[in-house]
């Protein structure tokens, strides 16, 4: 028996954001590369999604898709805001990681060469798209 097109979304943006926490948990915790502020808040919103999700899948309950798409949304536009920090569409002077910790543009934002930032905003709008699709009733 094959899955209802809604639910296979909802498993794709639970995984999404499943890898994703696990990923930064490796660049946190093995590599030994200290988050920026911006990566914080990042992480508070990535970390309830694959639980809520999870327990939404579990529970077979879709509707729990309206949250992913809320936490998806709010995590957005963190990365998206840090992605401009990180590219230099922000002024300098309103930079939330200049006074201490590590920089939120340095070369440490890299992994494969891809910056965290855009990493990041890429998996909060796949999980944002995919909870949405998940919402679709199918047409009957």
């Amino acid at each position: 028996m094959s899955r209802p097109a809604g639910e296979t979304a909802l498993v794709l943006a639970w995984i999404i954001a499943l890898f994703s926490s696990l990923a930064v948990l490796y660049i946190g915790e093995v590599l030994g590369q200290t988050p920026c502020v911006l990566c914080w808040f990042q992480r508070a919103f990535m970390f309830p999604l694959a639980i809520i999700l999870g327990l939404g899948l579990w529970w077979q309950d879709r509707r729990v898709a309206r949250y992913g798409i809320a936490l998806a949304l709010g995590g957005g536009a963190v990365a998206l805001y840090h992605l401009g920090l990180y590219i230099g569409l922000i002024p300098e002077p309103i930079q939330p990681c200049t006074a201490t910790g590590p920089s939120c543009t340095d070369d440490n934002q890299l992994v494969f060469g891809i910056p965290i930032p855009l990493m990041a905003l890429a998996a909060f709008a796949l999980i944002a798209v995919l909870s949405a699709l998940s919402l679709k009733e199918p047409r009957t």
